[in-house]
């Protein structure tokens, strides 16, 4: 895809990796609104996760920041991410206007918005000049704030694999690689966007699912049969420094129980000899 050679002349004001050294990266989880049995408000949801010992938490879409800010800062954790959609269709508005208005809001605190881009088949690149276009201004209004645009690649999408778009601050997303990709060659992959690496989503998975739908892809982290101390490893080896995102979408019942079994896995991964 052509995108990722136009969009190489987006250079965002990205902080480089931090250095190497650190035991453990942040970890935080995202998509914890959408299934959770309990249906918690942001308060509550603030107060689970400081109980149980994430770092904070990724929002999606433009609704609530304000309060889930107000919250967060309350329990002393951090917003690391907000999800929008990108449409790249000729004539359609691109993005949530209130894009602009919560970037005061958003000033200092280092937040990363994750774009899902769609509008045209996958991989397209007659999307290409359209979607550098938007993304450049998107960066532009972000810029004072300090906050930083990644593509997040997304199955069934117009962008969807990350190696549409490793020259841009990219996250690395777990299951819809394992969704989209035939090679689970993730080490070649990852050397290629270490460069614009800024942030990574894991949870339990199974190497491989031929049905569709999330469950074998989308599980607690800890479950599934893919070798998540190897690829944290792989991570660590890279000098990957960065925020982990933890995918929760879709996963059924109180939200609590899949998040604590969670980090006990997330501690028994970051605590083992060999640590990643």
């Amino acid at each position: 895809m052509l995108f990722a050679c136009c969009a190489s002349l987006l250079t965002m004001d990205a902080a480089e990796p931090k250095a190497a050294g650190l035991r453990t990266n942040e970890f935080f989880p995202f998509c914890i609104d959408t299934h959770d049995a309990k249906k918690r408000n942001l308060e509550q949801q603030a107060a689970m996760l400081k109980q149980l010992g994430y770092d904070g938490v990724g929002h999606l879409w433009l609704d609530n920041i304000p309060e889930r800010l107000k919250t967060l800062d309350a329990a002393g954790l951090k917003l690391f991410q907000i999800t929008m959609t990108v449409d790249i269709t000729p004539g359609k508005q691109a993005y949530d206007p209130r894009f602009k208005e919560v970037m005061p809001l958003l000033k200092g605190r280092g937040v990363q918005f994750l774009l899902l881009m769609n509008g045209l088949k996958p991989s397209d690149p007659a999307g290409d000049a359209r979607a550098v276009e938007i993304v450049r201004e998107m960066a532009e209004i972000a810029r004072p704030s300090g906050a930083e645009i990644l593509l997040y690649p997304h199955s069934f999408m117009w962008l969807e694999r990350i190696e549409d778009c490793v020259r841009v601050a990219v996250m690395f997303n777990l299951c819809h690689w394992l969704r989209v990709s035939k090679s689970r060659d993730y080490r070649t992959l990852l050397a290629q966007a270490m460069p614009r690496l800024r942030a990574v989503s894991i949870n339990g998975a199974d190497e491989f699912d031929a049905q569709p739908g999330w469950t074998h892809y989308i599980q607690p982290l800890g479950r599934g049969s893919f070798d998540m101390f190897t690829f944290l490893k792989t991570l660590r080896q890279f000098g990957y420094t960065g925020p982990v995102g933890l995918q929760c979408f879709g996963l059924p019942g109180d939200v609590a129980d899949g998040l604590a079994e969670s980090m006990n896995a997330w501690r028994s991964y970051t605590g083992k000899p060999g640590n990643p």
